[in-house]
Parts: C-alpha cells; sequence; structure tokens
C-alpha cells in the first residue's frame, strides 16, 4: 500500500503549530470547569442504555430500572477507570517519544501541551471516581505487566496507533453521551470537555502515524502493524472490569458469559471502532495477517 505523503500546509509541524493555538482557547481545568458539587439526578443515566454490555440480553430483561442505572453507574466508572489507566501509559509513551525530539520543535512542544491535558483528564476522571462512589476499577494485573514489558518496544508508530485505539474508541461512546438528555449532566459535562481536548490529540496522533508510516522500513511497518494489533487485542477487551457485575448484584460469570454473546454489544464494539480500523487500513496499519487480532478485541467481523 503507498503511504503519501502530507501536502506542505499539512505537514507535522504545521499542525502541531496549529493544535496549540487552538489549546490556548479550548482547554479546560476540572477544578474549576465541573460543579462538583451539584447532586447526581435520581432516575438519570451514566451511559446511554442502548450501549450497556448487557442491553437486550436475558439478564438485562430480568433487571428492574435501578438496576440497570446501576450497571450504567458502574460501566461508565469501569472505562474511566481502565481509560484513565491508558491515558497514564499513553503519557509513559509521549516522555519516551520525546527524549529523541528538537526541543525548539512545535511538535515538542504540542507532545508536552497534550501531556498536560492528560494529567488533568486522570484528575478528572479520578475526582468523578469520587462522586460516582464505585470501587477502583481498571485493568487487570497481567496486563498492567505486559505493558511494563512491552512498551520499549512500541516507538512512534505503535505509540501513535494505540493512542488512536484509546481515544477514538472512547471518543464514540462520549460524544454519543455528550448528547443525549437521559445522561446525568455531570457526566455530559465531562464528556464534552474529554471530546474537546481529544479532539486535539487524535489530530496529532494521526498526522504523526502518517508521518511515520512515510518513513518506515517494510519490515518496520510489519513489526509494527503485528505489535499494535496485538496490543490492542489485550487492551480493549479490559474496558469493562467483570468485577463491575458483583457490584450490582449479578454473577459475574454469568454477566460476562452474556455480555460476550451479546449481538447488541458486539455491534456496539464495532460501531466504536469503525473510524479508527477504516483510518489504520487506509495508512496500513492493518494487514490481512492482524485481521484475528483486531477481531479479538471486537473492532473488526
Amino acid at each position: 500500500m503507498p503511504h503519501r505523503s502530507l501536502p506542505q500546509a499539512q505537514t507535522p509541524e504545521s499542525v502541531a503549530q496549529r493544535l496549540l493555538r487552538t489549546s490556548v482557547a479550548h482547554s479546560f481545568d476540572p477544578a474549576t470547569d465541573i460543579d462538583w458539587e451539584a447532586p447526581l439526578e435520581e432516575d438519570a443515566w451514566f451511559c446511554v442504555p442502548e450501549r450497556l454490555s448487557l442491553y437486550g440480553t436475558p439478564l438485562w430483561e430480568k433487571m428492574d430500572q435501578r438496576q440497570r442505572i446501576e450497571l450504567s453507574r458502574h460501566e461508565f466508572a469501569s472505562l474511566a477507570g481502565v481509560g484513565s489507566w491508558l491515558e497514564l501509559c499513553l503519557i509513559q509513551m509521549l516522555a519516551r517519544y520525546l527524549t529523541s525530539r528538537n526541543l525548539k520543535d512545535p511538535r515538542t512542544h504540542y507532545a508536552l501541551k497534550e501531556m498536560g491535558d492528560e494529567t488533568r483528564h486522570v484528575t478528572m476522571f479520578g475526582m468523578l471516581h469520587r462522586k460516582l462512589d464505585c470501587p477502583e476499577y481498571g485493568p487487570p494485573a497481567y496486563l498492567r505487566r505486559v505493558f511494563t514489558a512491552g512498551s520499549l518496544a512500541f516507538q512512534d508508530l505503535t505509540t501513535f496507533a494505540l493512542t488512536l485505539v484509546t481515544e477514538e474508541l472512547l471518543d464514540r461512546f462520549q460524544r454519543e453521551i455528550a448528547r443525549d438528555e437521559r445522561v446525568q449532566p455531570l457526566i455530559r459535562r465531562i464528556c464534552r470537555i474529554h471530546v474537546i481536548e481529544e479532539a486535539r490529540h487524535v489530530s496529532f496522533a494521526r498526522t504523526e502515524l502518517r508521518h511515520a508510516m512515510a518513513h518506515a522500513s517494510p519490515p518496520r511497518r510489519a513489526f509494527h502493524r503485528h505489535l499494535t494489533a496485538l496490543a490492542a487485542s489485550l487492551d480493549v477487551p479490559c474496558l469493562l472490569d467483570p468485577a463491575l457485575y458483583r457490584a450490582v448484584g449479578l454473577d459475574p460469570d454469568e454477566a460476562r458469559r452474556q455480555a460476550r454473546s451479546n449481538p447488541h454489544f458486539k455491534e456496539t464494539m464495532l460501531w466504536s471502532g469503525e473510524k479508527l480500523i477504516a483510518f489504520l487500513a487506509e495508512t496500513g496499519m492493518i494487514g490481512r495477517a492482524q485481521y484475528p487480532w483486531w477481531r479479538r478485541a471486537g473492532l473488526m467481523r
């Protein structure tokens, strides 16, 4: 697959400069831009109900409205908890990317700005966890160990591809949540802030990935195609911590079994990954050899 260079107006440097300008006008502080003292609404959802993992299953039919809303609270808490860990991983990957960059380069300046954004996002979701009064959901221990051991191999290609895996999947959920008036106002506000700031991160990652692919050798592209697909196949299925089902009074093994076989949730995951998969395929970061890994992630048929 050919890898086209970016036009002059869309060089990585010009994109970084534009994103730096945008950041000045559209950045938020979770301590002052969110009303944490506002009470949660009694009967409002925490996620779009049709996107929940058990929507439409036999278990869903047995649950009353209060338990369904509780499920939405814990599923959003899990997405926020695992998503925060992934953003901490991104901060580490960006720091490694920066160690080989010129300090005068606007791409360096924007990567530093993005790291600052991500620290505020992790703080924001930590404050949300306290407000929701949920367990501290996160990735399983084996995934933490795998990241620690394997992240040294990521380099720029896998760093920015995995940035997109995290940001674009959650972005689709959060854009829908922000528009849905059935959802808690606090959650909608948090999602709006996250969507606005993450749009810059997606633009930067897409530009950097295109640039890196255009300058990578065929063996290097092949290695990072495999590495990215393998990492996604481990990360994405862990976005929902199975412990959340026990927290809402369900048998966790049965709930997980029904969620995994739920056609509604399978379609939701495919929907969440549509733009991501199309972009990675177009840039050459997905080939046929990686299809089984992306299917395991739930992002391809």
